[in-house]
């Protein structure tokens, strides 16, 4: 019979003194606040040791362990996770600092939600082994409590907190680091101990007005034509408005443009609801628009509203938060910055609302923002503080194309009352004005009217623009390019000029020296941030490294950055080949196995015993970190080898590359593989296939680690002797170029220590920028070639599918056992 919540909160309320403490004593009749779900916390204690309290709901109370080290995303990491007293559910809200005596310590909510058991959790407990999803709003996903065999001697029971494999999991991000405030009120321990202790309401004074918060130069996003894959990412609709900075003060607010310009008198509607927000001070990123009636923002209407013209509805879309009761926000990550932005704005608010987000799919989300008829995204980095500046942290992806051009000059009307028949638009690179075309609709007579009188200051004798058309200097007047207007087109023709374009509006708040084009942009991106990518320095980051996509060492460093959680469980841990390519993938290029002094300090190494008996140091890539310095010193290619470095001689997988005559078609190699897939399954062996980025591909077979390089080494090589001897007219397991003719030869000399075979997801060092891709089984038959995925395309294949190509990888449980090798081997 199960102890009564009561009984089993008997050694809670025997270990504190509630006269003393403000902890929950447990009397209260408290019921899940779930409404029948069962609810968990995490409680992170800074007591005499830090460490982090997990708490699950059960029978009434909160079964608790401590957990030293707090819990980690990584399915690798087992966290020791000391069993505690039962806690009242109360306490599932407690936030505060115990004084001296036992727990002694501030405590702050770092995590709650709903958790959900597999199997009878009571009897999970009893035997030990306790499986659950949590739905949180840091810890999410599958989870696992297992009791150790071998427990501590103080009669405490030992468990340990681990991840699930799963979607949720993360081996490249410590939640420790990325969340470091409460999730409810966003303090941190500072701050929970001053409120506390009575102090948060008087920190200014009740008479002391606050100062506004300074203005910050705002984060600008980077243009790209597709959004970036990864959960990592956070994606935003792209409003079409004013971007404006929102600084408060007591009740007391300004507007700023992101030029610094102060529109407070122009909106005074939107100063009004901000000024009602419950704060003491507080500095805000986003974008004031105007709404239509299917509450989507046009420029055009925002125009017209800010001189008191039209019925369109102001808004002001709250997207960041810089700063709050004088605490700087930036270094926070952006989950963070937005949970707390959320908390200060109203649900009902009709001017001032919250600009939320889909986390991850952004393929889908840039679909479905174009369907709609809405302008595009913006796609920002989850876990990035904020940084001041154009830089890679956010990404705007556009549905139809909107940018802002300079006024050069225009066209003389032959209609009567017409002032001007078009505009001439251009854009600035190295201070020159490069001709971007004409834009003779979008205009009403107000605004002609308007422009008429504004261009009829600027009037030179002489063309501002570096080259001009004949078409563009027929009957032109020139001007002084001061006006920058907002254009919408379709697209851009390849010598840069804009089809069927739209005139939406002046833009006052842009100055004409900022509207550069694409390439100026992208120079100072790179030149802004020092080129860096993850904190690593990226030297020459606009060299090309592959002429036909224009790809840049940047882009290459961004890429491997946005492709390492994907990599990194591939090629951690095990020691890599770089083929470095410094002067391009065109250029002369060279492998580098050994670790030396001259590498980055981000690129780890292990030492390996070489046959002579001398012991060597190789190179391995763990982090993201490492990944982005190979691309740094110029590796393009990642090949590893076989085993990891905790057990060389024992492989984690058998490599067979296809490697097919040049006079042969992909078909031939896709029905090759087929049949070698059935062979292997036929002796036990579960294969994935790698598209290579050549004209091959690979099947591996995940191993566990029992035996060693000689049997993995004879059963590759006994299979491609038995195709060979079978088929002699399709196969041969011979290297021999002359013995290849017309045959597939399949490679089974990457099973040899020290053999190296091409880490899924990197790049070639061909044309084309081909990548080693994972793909299904069922939709090899409609791939057309080996490099079929490039870096121009990778993004979009992998943000469109439901899960991994390799899904189930991690789980499958095989070797060469000895009746695998009475089947491969042929010796």
């Amino acid at each position: 019979m199960a102890q009564s919540s009561s009984d089993t909160l008997k050694t809670y309320r025997e270990k504190r003194d509630f006269s003393r403490t403000p902890e929950p004593d447990g009397s209260s009749k408290r019921k899940s606040k779930s409404r029948g779900k069962l609810s968990f916390v995490v409680q992170k204690h800074d007591a005499s040791r830090l460490h982090y309290d997990f708490r699950l709901e059960l029978n009434g109370v909160l079964k608790s362990w401590a957990v030293t080290k707090g819990p980690s995303l990584d399915p690798a990491d087992k966290r020791l996770a000391v069993r505690t007293e039962d806690h009242p559910l109360d306490y599932g809200d407690f936030e505060g600092v115990i004084p001296d005596g036992y727990g002694a310590g501030t405590v702050m909510l770092w995590d709650q939600g709903e958790w959900v058991p597999r199997e009878d959790p009571a009897e999970g407990l009893k035997k030990g082994s306790l499986k659950f999803d949590l739905k949180g709003q840091r810890m999410k996903g599958g989870w696992a409590l297992v009791l150790m065999k071998n427990n501590s001697s103080k009669g405490r029971e030992n468990w340990l907190l681990i991840k699930e494999k799963d979607d949720e999991a993360d081996r490249n991000s410590d939640p420790r680091e990325t969340w470091q405030t409460s999730v409810t009120t966003n303090r941190d321990f500072v701050e929970i101990a001053v409120a506390a202790a009575g102090g948060e309401a008087n920190i200014l004074g009740e008479d002391e007005a606050p100062d506004f918060p300074d203005f910050v130069e705002p984060q600008l996003a980077k243009l790209r034509d597709d959004p970036p894959s990864g959960e990592e990412w956070l994606h935003e609709l792209k409003f079409d408005g004013y971007r404006i900075q929102a600084l408060i003060a007591g009740h007391q607010v300004r507007l700023i443009t992101r030029n610094g310009k102060d529109w407070t008198d122009r909106y005074p509607s939107v100063a009004k609801a901000l000024a009602e927000l419950d704060v003491e001070s507080a500095a805000i990123d986003g974008e004031l628009v105007a709404l239509d009636d299917r509450g989507h923002s046009h420029f055009a209407s925002l125009q017209a509203a800010t001189k008191g013209e039209g019925n369109a509805a102001l808004a002001y879309y709250a997207f960041d938060l810089l700063s709050l009761s004088g605490k700087d926000y930036r270094k926070n990550p952006l989950t963070a910055r937005k949970a707390a932005l959320k908390n200060i704005i109203p649900k009902d608010e009709e001017i001032v609302r919250f600009s939320d987000h889909i986390e991850g799919k952004g393929e889908d989300v840039i679909g479905k923002a174009c369907g709609m008829g809405l302008e595009g995204i913006i796609s920002k980095k989850g876990a990035a503080k904020y940084v001041s500046g154009r830089g890679s942290g956010w990404i705007k992806s556009k549905c139809v194309g909107r940018d802002e051009f300079v006024i050069g000059g225009y066209r003389k009307s032959d209609k009567r009352g017409r002032p001007f028949a078009s505009l001439l638009l251009g854009e600035f690179e190295n201070g020159k004005l490069l001709y971007r075309g004409r834009v003779g609709t979008g205009f009403d007579e107000a605004l002609m009217d308007e422009l008429a009188d504004a261009m009829a200051k600027l009037e030179r004798k002489t063309p501002a623009f570096e080259e001009l058309p004949s078409d563009a200097k027929r009957g032109a007047v020139w001007l002084t390019p001061k006006l920058v207007g907002e254009i919408a087109y379709t697209e851009r023709t390849p010598d840069g000029l804009l089809r069927h374009p739209s005139f939406q509006g002046l833009r006052e708040d842009k100055a004409p020296e900022d509207v550069k084009t694409t390439a100026a942009k992208q120079v100072e991106a790179v030149d802004g941030d020092d080129g860096e990518v993850l904190g690593i320095r990226i030297s020459h980051p606009d060299r090309v490294v592959y002429e036909e996509q224009g790809a840049t060492k940047r882009e290459i460093a961004e890429y491997l950055a946005e492709i390492a959680p994907r990599m990194i469980p591939h090629i951690k841990d095990h020691p890599v080949s770089l083929v470095r390519c410094p002067s391009g993938a065109g250029g002369k290029c060279f492998y580098q196995k050994h670790h030396t002094d001259s590498v980055p300090e981000a690129i780890g190494e292990t030492k390996i015993k070489e046959k002579d008996g001398d012991t060597s140091s190789y190179l391995v890539l763990n982090t993201a970190e490492a990944l982005v310095s190979a691309a740094q010193i110029g590796a393009l290619e990642l090949h590893i080898w076989g085993s990891r470095t905790d057990e060389l001689e024992k492989p984690d997988r058998l490599v067979l590359d296809l490697d097919p005559d040049e006079g042969l078609d992909f078909e031939d190699v896709k029905s090759a593989a087929y049949e070698v897939r059935d062979v292997l399954r036929a002796a036990g062996l579960t294969t994935f296939v790698l598209l290579t980025g050549g004209k091959g591909l690979h099947m591996i077979a995940p191993l566990e680690r029992r035996q060693g390089w000689d049997e993995v080494k004879a059963a590759s090589r006994g299979l491609a002797r038995k195709l060979a001897e079978a088929a002699p007219d399709t196969y041969v397991a011979e290297a021999s170029k002359a013995k290849r003719k017309g045959r597939i030869f399949i490679d089974w000399l990457r099973n040899e220590r020290g053999a190296t075979a091409v880490c899924p997801y990197s790049l070639r060092a061909r044309p084309g920028a081909p990548v080693a891709t994972p793909v299904r089984w069922d939709e090899l038959s409609g791939i057309s070639s080996g490099h079929d995925y490039t870096l121009s395309n990778i993004r979009r294949r992998l943000s469109s599918l439901n899960s991994d190509p390799w899904e189930g990888y991690d789980d499958v449980r095989q070797s060469i056992s000895k009746s695998v090798l009475s089947v491969l081997a042929d010796d």
